[in-house]
């Protein structure tokens, strides 16, 4: 394996470096916790999004989906989250990491009664607010609009019933991410 193309052609390097402080306010608040943008897509030309998300007691998170133009990983802060990993749900705490490879099906939630904060990083970067913001509207959306918003956002459900059924024929193919 081999290092991608150089993408910086200087010879002395530049001063460019991006620093959050942790007082930072989160960019979302909703009833379920805090997002905080820590590289967006726009910041970081399309690299990678990285966000925090502190999770109250009362989270839950969402059901199985899979992504069709992104990775995205789990990497636990604090507290005990369940992670399914499209074969089975284990109960992550911190310094526990998933990844989960376009197309890859994944579900998570809070259901330890207590707060939990973990880091989610999608690659290449997406507008991943956009999506993040748009979930409190989701009940005011018919339908249709509610499909669109999913399929724009690269979210693709998969229902509990396919996952239980799939599972009894002997599960899905695994597909090895490689090293």
């Amino acid at each position: 394996m081999s290092y991608p193309p150089q993408r910086y052609v200087g010879d002395t390097g530049e001063i460019s470096a991006v620093h959050r402080p942790v007082s930072v306010p989160p960019e979302l608040r909703t009833p379920g916790g805090d997002t905080h943008y820590l590289a967006t897509n726009a910041s970081t030309g399309g690299e990678f999004g990285l966000y925090r998300v502190d999770m109250s007691p009362e989270a839950t998170g969402p059901s199985t989906h899979f992504h069709k133009t992104i990775s995205e990983s789990f990497f636990i802060l604090s507290g005990a989250i369940r992670l399914f990993d499209g074969a089975r749900w284990t109960t992550a705490t911190a310094g526990d990491f998933l990844y989960v490879p376009p197309g890859g099906l994944h579900a998570f939630r809070n259901e330890s009664g207590e707060p939990a904060s973990m880091l989610m990083l999608f690659a290449p970067g997406a507008p991943r607010e956009g999506y993040f913001e748009g979930l409190a509207g989701l009940a005011e959306l018919s339908d249709r609009q509610r499909e669109e918003f999913f399929i724009e956002h690269d979210s693709y459900w998969v229902s509990p019933q396919t996952v239980e059924s799939v599972a009894e024929r002997g599960g899905w193919t695994r597909r090895d991410p490689g090293p």
